[in-house]
């Protein structure tokens, strides 16, 4: 009892199929708006960043509007509840308003949090690995991955703002880069 199996339903889909078409626009248009973003970051860091952190204060002052209606609005939530969402929006109305008033001094300042962050999270992935040894199949190799990410946290932590700067430009770079390789497999993929 054997069964045929057409292998046109099988596999990669047709080079002519509406899914691949799909699938090499999407790929297209992700690739260039990554390459658009990426060089944009590139050749303008500084108006790039403020731009970024200038998105992020619009979204917040949508979200914190969006907390106080559910805090006002909610059916069933409790007196804790309602406390919280309002006071969240609050924060996030607050935090929008003064983004919008420095815009500058805003994205130095959300710069430096999201490098500090990196930065101890590094240190603790660091400390992490060393405190795992016994369990790591190569030590060597864990060894040198803590120490690694103990002294490129340290480093980020002495040099917040360079090393946010750093940071967005590779940031920048990697996007164009992978924006490429993307707009690349747009046009080949299905060729094979």
């Amino acid at each position: 009892m054997s069964e045929s199996v057409d292998n046109t339903t099988v596999g990669a889909p047709a080079a002519d199929s509406p899914v691949l078409k799909s699938l090499k626009w999407l790929l297209g248009l992700g690739g260039a708006l990554a390459i658009i973003i990426g060089a944009l970051i590139f050749l303008w860091p500084t108006k790039s960043a403020v731009t970024f952190t200038m998105i992020l204060a619009a979204y917040a002052l949508i979200g914190g509007v969006f907390y106080i209606i559910i805090a006002l609005t909610a059916k069933g939530m409790g007196a804790g509840g309602r406390i919280g969402h309002a006071l969240a929006g609050l924060v996030f109305i607050a935090a929008g308003i003064i983004a919008f008033m420095n815009p500058a001094s805003s994205t130095v300042i959300f710069a430096s949090i999201v490098v500090i962050f990196i930065g101890v999270s590094w240190i603790f992935e660091g400390i992490a690995a060393f405190t795992t040894l016994k369990l790591a199949p190569s030590k060597g190799w864990a060894v040198f991955f803590a120490i690694i990410s103990i002294l490129a946290g340290i480093a980020l932590l002495l040099s917040p703002l360079v090393a946010g700067v750093v940071l967005w430009i590779w940031f920048g770079i990697s996007l164009f880069v992978i924006g490429i390789v993307q707009v690349v497999r747009a046009f080949t993929i299905g060729k094979d």
